[in-house]
This record gives structure tokens, C-alpha cells and sequence, in this order.
């Protein structure tokens, strides 16, 4: 039975509908069967699961989670001292020591696993540069992420790399159209990213992948739906990705939503599980390190 929990979360950004929950559920690929191992009355969103495969990492309230990935023990917080306007797009270090954070005021984070104070690894920019982050090579030396960038009413949404100890932000993408989710393949070979480069109608994403170096670009998925979030197994021999209705614009919440498979060059596309949710499901690489389950949050409302 699901562990549910009340009054742990703070409630910050979005709440829940009347009724609804948030209930973060692992995946197996082999018996395609859903197990819940948390129920919330707040908002949780976005699971990673650690390289050891113990824990897995989620955000709720502006601030960082961990729970046993089996399930069964109460969630506990991560210490991020004064670093308490987390959104959901973090990831973790190949050696699962440290965990880098996109916080609210447009920065990137490190902290350790265990907690503590963060260091900043994100650049300050003439003008507006807000970053999101979404990747980390294999290596762990290189994160990739999105910039929201330009003044309001100018703004672009691009593709960038940075060292993960600090350092030069490397472009990768100098487009009009929006751009998401940039995450390494294990070989480091390409990275998988969704965008509107394909779009007649605005907010119509698709997947794709490119060279490390923003060249090669190969388009993943083709059809009427909105698709976000490629992530790839550890084993580099699959990718789970977010599928919204027709019409969809962006990655909002509260959609019927269906999570795909598809091998790695977009070929054998198929269905996995369909459920309520959209914004905070699978914001983040979510894939067990034995590439046979994955994590996500569904927010059904009865």
C-alpha cells in the first residue's frame, strides 16, 4: 500500500485542484505495472532516482526530497541552507555525491547529496539569462540546460552547456523557437532535447537529438501529439518521453498525458501508461540505474 503524507510539503507555486493528489509511482518495464510508493496532498514533482538505486530524489515547496525507492519510510528533506525556491529541474552527479539545482531567482546549484550550503555554478549576465537545468554529461564535468533569455516581450528559449565546476557558458542553440529539456545519452554521444524547430502551429514540440556541439541535429517523434522530455535509460537502449494532447501549448499541468518508449533513433514508439498530469511528471531523467523501471508523478483528481 502507498505511504500517504499530509502537512509535510510547503505550499509554494501551483497548488493541487479540490481532490486532487500527487502520487509519485515507479514503473516496471517488464510487467508494465504502476506502484505508487507516495501519496501528497501538496504538489511533489520531478523524481530522479540515485545511481545506487536506493533513494529517489524529488522537489516539493521550493525545496529538494529524498524517499526509499521501495517505498515504506517518510520522506526526509535535503538541506539546502538558504537555497529554498527550488523549481524541478535538477540532476544528479554520475557518483550520485551531488545534486546541481535550478532555484527560482535563475541560478544553478551544487550541493552535496547529504546537504548542505550551495555553491553556484551559474554565470551572472548583462542582460536576463534565467537557467533551467536538465543534463549531465557521463563524465560529470559538463551540465546542460535552457536559458530563458532577452528582455520581456524579446524572449528566446535556448540551449547552452556549462561546466559543472563553474565556468564559461558554451551556446548551443541561437533560435527564435522555444527549445527544452537538453540531457546527455550514457555514451555522451548526443544530446536528446524536445523543441518547435518543426512546428506550423506554436507550441507544437517535438523530439529531437543533436551533437554535444549543437550540430547533427536528427528530428525523434512526427505525429499530432505535443512531445516532451526525452530521457534515456542508463543502458542507452531506450527513451521515455512525455506525450500531450493535439493543441497542447508547452508542458502544462493537468492534461491527460501518456508516457511513451521509443529506441533511441525514434523508432518503436509505443505506449506505456496514460494517466492526469503534465507539468512535474517527468521533468527530469526519472530511469532506475538498471534501466528497467522509471519514476513519475501523476496528479489524478478523484
Amino acid at each position: 500500500m502507498a505511504l500517504e503524507v499530509r502537512s509535510i510539503f510547503t505550499r509554494k507555486g501551483r497548488s493541487l485542484l479540490p481532490g486532487q493528489s500527487a502520487k509519485l509511482v515507479t514503473f516496471d518495464l517488464a510487467s508494465g505495472a504502476p506502484t505508487v510508493v507516495l501519496e501528497a496532498d501538496e504538489v511533489i514533482e520531478a523524481p530522479n532516482w540515485t545511481p545506487d538505486g536506493k533513494w529517489l530524489i524529488f522537489n516539493a515547496g521550493g525545496e529538494i526530497w529524498r524517499i526509499a525507492a521501495e517505498g515504506g519510510s517518510l520522506p526526509e528533506r535535503i538541506e539546502t541552507g538558504t537555497i529554498r525556491d527550488l523549481n524541478n529541474d535538477h540532476v544528479l552527479s554520475p557518483d550520485g555525491q551531488t545534486i546541481y539545482l535550478s532555484n527560482n531567482d535563475g541560478h544553478l546549484y551544487a550541493v552535496a547529496i547529504t546537504g548542505g550550503e550551495p555553491r553556484r555554478v551559474s554565470n551572472d549576465h548583462a542582460s536576463p539569462h534565467h537557467y533551467y537545468l536538465h543534463g549531465i554529461s557521463p563524465d560529470g564535468l559538463t551540465l546542460a540546460y535552457v536559458a530563458v533569455e532577452g528582455p520581456a516581450g524579446a524572449k528566446r528559449i535556448n540551449l547552452f552547456t556549462i561546466p559543472a565546476a563553474g565556468g564559461p557558458d558554451t551556446r548551443l542553440s541561437d533560435v527564435a523557437y522555444p527549445n527544452d529539456g537538453p540531457e546527455y545519452s550514457p555514451d555522451g554521444a548526443w544530446i536528446y532535447f524536445n523543441a518547435e524547430r518543426a512546428a506550423t502551429i506554436p507550441g507544437h514540440a517535438q523530439c529531437f537529438r543533436m551533437r554535444p556541439d549543437g550540430t547533427g541535429i536528427e528530428q525523434l517523434t512526427f505525429d499530432e501529439r505535443v512531445n516532451w522530455f526525452p530521457h534515456v535509460s542508463p543502458d542507452g537502449k531506450a527513451v521515455v518521453y512525455i506525450s500531450y494532447p493535439p493543441g497542447t501549448t508547452g508542458h502544462p499541468a493537468n492534461k491527460d498525458v501518456v508516457l511513451r518508449l521509443m529506441n533511441p533513433d525514434g523508432s518503436g514508439q509505443r505506449d506505456l501508461v496514460a494517466f492526469f498530469g503534465g507539468q512535474g511528471t517527468i521533468n527530469v531523467n526519472s530511469w532506475a540505474p538498471d534501466s528497467r523501471r522509471f519514476a513519475y508523478v501523476a496528479y489524478p483528481t478523484g
